[in-house]
């Protein structure tokens, strides 16, 4: 074979073009005269290429900027146990310590096996990657590991797509860059903390950024606890993730892994003994792999997840713009804790699958939202539906929610809303024993509009009765849900101040928008969401004290520093009096002696407080209610549109329906959503002092059988024989 021998001692096959071969060893010989700070004058090594390259090479940039590596966001339960995470790159920071030495010492022998003894850059190691790969005979990298991370490094950093390739592209330019860096960096840097950055910057395929996310995808254990032989095969994937990977392709993992225990003997990080041990235990045996869905799909409560994700992307607190708050999300490495209990939730979630299945033939939805009394803060949030983008029984929308947070336009309320007009005339002081006729149909004239158009007459409004008719008072009235009573009772607080109420309640309707302060508001006609009527129940539970709902207690970064997160702020909205007058109306309704009560069969063996809601030809259908320390609001309807699918001659889940009311699917999803989420949970009797008849009812110790709701509400004196009911803490 022809050879030529250069001044440098390098021997040439004649055979090789000779000008990239100048080039390219210009670019070896160049990297040594700059380590042996030796600026010879480059004419003598390889001419004046060398002496241009060389001039290029001082005047490139010294401080490379590191980033913040994207890390996975956990989100917690309140009890911190993890239910989601989100990613832009699976990836878990790990400080080097918490590496196994063997996963230190198995990176280094395959990856720069001078790494300990080169300054960034190894000359031999670049020359010899240059003749092999010039000869054709073999591929070899010659990038040290510190290069390596400088070259992830400007990938990760880089600003436009351009950057990223120009971090990449095989060009002597590139090449010269990182040489440049690589040598500025080590001056800095300790070689233990290049390793560390390394190790956690580093793809090891399968969607695994880092030694830790690697270990965790691959062996289900974190980096400390890996072996020698597992090390050897993650060590053995950074070369070629895809071609390596173990789960696809054991025996070419099986292969690598060989080399790579090879070459820690050759390096005298491990014995031949330690080897052959190692070899013998097959790959495809050591792998326990998991995979981490990334976001709210894979989640147990995919809907809540969301809810989560969309109070980070809607609050300023979180960042100034939602490209800043989306990055945080992704790639900020947080861990959200979150108001979630996961007993509640799991008892939501299986009353709404087993009331009516995800792909059932009616394509009903169904929801339901459990909020804390007293904090506001969202319990539990579920829907009979998996959270994704096509399919049956698949939806992005979550029907619990308002528009802002990833819900709907809403549905309407129903009877559900007598609950703020009830609180409105035990305000004026109307008597709950007042009675009212309340025929079965009966046309109301006397309405008028608020603010401006306060002296503006509504058009006569006509209304039908749903369940029952007769002379009613406030018990019986609430109890049966009679139209014609309530629409009596609105006429006598009028429109404007039962709006008043739900708003200070936060409720609104589901777009955003004020609700309308419309004589139908009684009746439900604003299209609200699960969450705020769930709320506006806890409210009432809560004496009156309304708390803005709430899904995220603290937020964590990577490095352990807290963002704030805003404060709940509550605030009285209704005088304690009057709610716990509600309160005593609601309790008709499911522990009442009224045999017609809309809400009996949702009795949960604890006092509890409730209203049935069902709009016009049952286009939606409610239930709400809530006990001393937790209130809930579950719905039932139609996404593709309530009144053009309305639930009226239909079947649900196997059962035929005439109508469907809010007794019919959505109290039992209620009742077994709170039976469920209050296991364990002392039972607890209202502490009431309710206003009715316009005056307080007496707070003496006075002893009320447990539904004489006459008695409660100090109508009456009880009898001498009543017996007290006792506490239970």
């Amino acid at each position: 074979m022809a050879t030529a021998t250069y001044a440098c001692g390098m021997v040439r096959d004649s055979r090789l073009p000779l000008r990239p071969l100048l080039r390219l060893v210009g670019l070896g010989a160049l990297a040594g005269v700059f380590l042996a700070g030796s600026l010879v004058p480059a004419v003598g090594l390889v001419g004046g290429t060398a002496q241009r390259t060389l001039n290029g090479f001082q005047s490139l940039p010294l401080n490379l900027r590191t980033p913040n590596l994207a890390q996975q966001t956990q989100i917690l339960d309140a009890d911190g146990n993890v239910f989601a995470t989100l990613f832009y790159q699976n990836r878990i920071n790990v400080r080097l310590k918490d590496v196994a030495p063997v996963m230190r010492d198995a990176i280094v022998a395959i990856e720069d096996e001078r790494f300990y003894k080169h300054p960034g850059v190894d000359v031999r190691g670049t020359v010899r990657s240059i003749v092999s790969t010039l000869s054709g005979r073999q591929v070899q990298g010659g990038s040290t590991i510190t290069q390596q991370f400088v070259r992830q490094t400007l990938i990760a950093t880089a600003a436009t797509p351009a950057d990223a390739a120009a971090a990449t592209v095989r060009t002597p330019s590139r090449k010269l860059r990182e040489m440049r860096y690589a040598l500025s960096l080590e001056k800095k840097w300790t070689k233990q903390q290049i390793l560390e950055g390394y190790l956690n910057i580093a793809y090891f395929g399968a969607g695994a950024y880092g030694i830790e996310a690697a270990s965790r995808r691959y062996f289900s254990k974190k980096a400390s606890e890996l072996t020698l032989p597992e090390a050897a095969m993650l060590a053995g994937l950074v070369q070629q993730p895809v071609g390596y990977d173990p789960t696809r392709n054991p025996e070419a993992a099986q292969q690598r892994r060989a080399t790579v225990l090879s070459r820690m003997v050759r390096n005298d990080f491990i014995s031949q003994r330690d080897a052959d041990a190692a070899n013998a235990q097959r790959v495809i045996d050591l792998l326990k792999p998991s995979s981490i869905p990334n976001g709210c799909t894979g989640s147990a409560a995919p809907f809540f997840c969301d809810y989560v994700m969309q109070t980070i992307r809607t609050d300023v607190a979180f960042g100034a713009t939602l490209a800043e708050r989306d990055a945080l999300l992704r790639r900020g490495g947080l861990k959200i804790r979150t108001t979630l209990s996961t007993r509640a939730q799991n008892a939501a979630q299986a009353a709404v699958d087993k009331a009516i299945p995800r792909t059932d033939p009616s394509k009903k939805a169904a929801a339901i939202t459990m909020v804390e009394p007293g904090t506001g803060r969202i319990v539990a949030m579920a829907q009979n539906r998996l959270w994704g983008t096509s399919g049956d029984g698949v939806t992005t929308y979550n029907y619990n929610a308002p528009m802002a947070y990833g819900g709907t336009r809403g549905m309407q309320a129903g009877s559900t809303f007598k609950i703020f007009v009830l609180a409105a005339a035990l305000e004026k002081g109307i008597p709950a024993d007042l009675v009212i006729d309340s025929p079965p149909q009966k046309t109301f004239t006397d309405f008028y509009g608020c603010g401006p158009n306060a002296t503006s007459l509504f058009p006569p409004y006509t209304v039908n009765n749903s369940t029952h008719s007769g002379r009613m008072n406030m018990y019986s009235g609430t109890a049966q849900s009679v139209n014609t009573y309530f629409m009596a009772l609105e006429e006598k607080t009028g429109v404007c101040r039962p709006t008043e109420i739900a708003s200070s309640m936060g409720v609104t309707k589901a777009d955003g928008s004020p609700l309308e302060a419309v004589p139908s508001f009684v009746l439900g006609a604003n299209e609200i969401a699960p969450v705020m009527l769930a709320n506006a129940m806890a409210t009432f539970a809560a004496h009156g004290k309304y708390c803005p709902t709430s899904a995220v207690i603290s937020v964590t970064r990577a490095d352990g520093t807290v963002i704030p997160v805003p404060p709940v702020v509550c605030k009285q909205v209704i005088a304690r009096g009057v709610a716990d007058g509600v309160t005593v109306m609601l309790r008709e309704v499911i522990d009442g002696s009224d045999p017609r009560r809309t809400g009996g069969a949702m009795h949960l063996s604890r006092p509890a407080a409730g209203k049935t809601g069902t709009t016009n030809t049952s286009a939606a259908v409610w239930f709400a209610g809530y006990v001393p320390q937790l209130a809930a609001a579950s719905w039932v309807g139609d996404p593709r549109g309530g009144y053009k699918y309305p639930m009226k001659n239909i079947t649900i889940n196997g059962t035929k329906y005439e109508q469907v009311f809010g007794a019919s699917i959505p109290g039992p999803i209620w009742k077994a959503s709170m039976k469920g989420a209050l296991v364990g949970v002392p039972i607890k009797q209202f502490d009431l002092k309710p206003v009715i008849n316009g005056e307080l009812a007496a707070e003496n110790p006075v002893q009320c059988a447990p539904n004489d709701y006459v008695c409660l509400a100090g109508l009456s004196t009880p009898s001498a024989s009543a017996v007290p009911t006792p506490s239970v803490p």
